[in-house]
């Protein structure tokens, strides 16, 4: 009987071809300092600039008793209290409406309202927060709206609220979309890469959109050792399986 030559031949190729798309800690680790991996300069922080539809929260801080009553909500013995952002780019608080706050950092409108409102009490202090801070997760990963609870809030922090990217994504190519006062921009990059960190890539804005395209390693890739046993070893009992009632029948 004539050995097999062929099916060890188509064997051997479908183990190579498996191996090459097992998903390894070069493709989905992060923090690398390969040389192959992009390079990112360091950025400075730009702060979060308010948009039409933003809440942002006030809190006053007064001796005067009459005045911070006014700004106190029934419900809240901090004296905040959340204002909406109208379509125009302007909000309305007790004492001053039709105030522009569109484009604006919080420490801004902050400053702002304390200018405006120290003619009603010179010790005033105001406290600006963002209400309405989120950002949105699509592609291949847990996807929704999740918050953000701090003003620097990092990629990886951002990683860790949504469940982490799938071993199937395209770490090389993560995709930001950001909306800004000259209009959408779209950020890429890879994450996989440790000079992210201070980046401009490395810090998540409200509104933000992250996308994680599905890695062409998909179709073909195993995350497991069992799942790679399993797909091995079922084509090659089953070509055995054939070759052996061919030899059978001859």
């Amino acid at each position: 009987m004539k050995k097999p030559h062929f099916l060890y031949t188509v064997v051997l190729l479908v183990v190579i071809g498996l191996l090459s798309s097992c998903y390894s800690r070069r493709s989905t680790g992060y923090l690398q300092e390969r040389s192959s991996l992009p390079q990112y300069k360091a950025a400075e922080y730009e702060e979060y600039r308010l948009r039409e539809n933003d809440e942002i929260v006030i809190r006053i801080i007064t001796i005067d008793k009459d005045i911070a009553a006014i700004y106190e909500s029934s419900s809240n013995i901090t004296n905040t209290m959340a204002y909406r952002i109208y379509p125009d780019g302007t909000v309305d608080i007790p004492f001053l409406s039709g105030v522009s706050v569109l484009n604006m950092t919080l420490n801004e409108v902050q400053q702002a309202f304390e200018k405006r409102l120290s003619d009603f009490a010179p010790d005033i202090r105001v406290k600006v927060a963002l209400n309405t801070g989120t950002f949105c997760v699509i592609g291949d990963a847990s996807r929704g709206y999740f918050p953000i609870y701090k003003e620097r809030l990092t990629i990886f922090q951002a990683l860790a609220i949504f469940g982490d990217i799938h071993e199937t994504a395209q770490f090389s190519a993560v995709k930001i979309i950001r909306e800004k006062a000259e209009g959408t921009v779209i950020k890429s990059f890879d994450i996989r890469s440790k000079s992210i960190i201070d980046s401009e890539f490395y810090y998540i804005y409200p509104n933000d959109i992250i996308y994680l395209d599905l890695s062409k390693k998909k179709f073909w890739g195993v995350n497991s050792y069992s799942s790679f046993l399993s797909i091995v070893t079922t084509p090659i009992t089953l070509a055995l399986s054939v070759w052996n009632m061919i030899e059978i029948n001859r």
